[in-house]
């Protein structure tokens, strides 16, 4: 087996991974009825005279299943994590007791559910895109090192069962983890 196969098979793998893992990190910022700290990643503070994540000027934590409290290091900043928080889209509506915001997330309703898992399934069918496209670019590599003579027709095949293998393990993966979220979306 060529170096230059197990250098491309090593990229489509770190490529596939980076995908699965975006779509993940983005599963984590859908509201399901309870509350998780990855809820607020998306909100963004206007602190200091510029923007900056909420992460970096207050800590958040899960007290209770639907409820996610917000410490905020610097007292001045208060007023401003609570309106940044009211701003971000969520549906969540902060109350402030000095330091500390209080956020609790409401129950959601049936037809908030099914629109959330419409958004996860497009979520879902965005990181198979990519994978498919990382596929596709393993594939056009192959077809080039077979014709630069670097490996042979057999070689080619065999590597692009490979490629296709390793494609639909993490389509997979894609799969089960869109279960995983909807079965957390829709549970009541």
């Amino acid at each position: 087996m060529s170096e230059n196969y197990q250098a491309l098979k090593k990229d489509l793998e770190h490529k596939m991974v980076v995908s699965l893992d975006h779509v993940k990190k983005e599963f984590g910022g859908l509201r399901t009825g309870r509350a998780t700290t990855g809820l607020l990643e998306p909100v963004v503070v206007d602190a200091y005279g510029s923007k900056m994540p909420l992460n970096q000027v207050a800590s958040v934590s899960v007290p209770e299943p639907r409820l996610l409290s917000v410490s905020v290091w610097d007292k001045g900043l208060a007023k401003a994590v609570e309106k940044a928080i009211r701003d971000a889209n969520l549906g969540l509506n902060p109350m402030a007791d000095g330091t500390l915001i209080r956020v609790p997330i409401p129950p959601l309703t049936a037809e908030r559910r099914a629109e959330l898992s419409k958004v996860a399934h497009k979520y879902a069918e965005h990181a198979r895109v990519a994978i498919r496209n990382v596929r596709r670019d393993g594939n056009e590599a192959l077809k080039k090192m077979e014709k630069d003579g670097d490996i042979s027709q057999d070689d080619h095949r065999k590597h692009s069962d490979e490629v296709q293998k390793m494609t639909d393990q993490f389509i997979a993966k894609v799969d089960e983890a869109l279960t995983t979220k909807e079965t957390e979306i829709t549970q009541v």
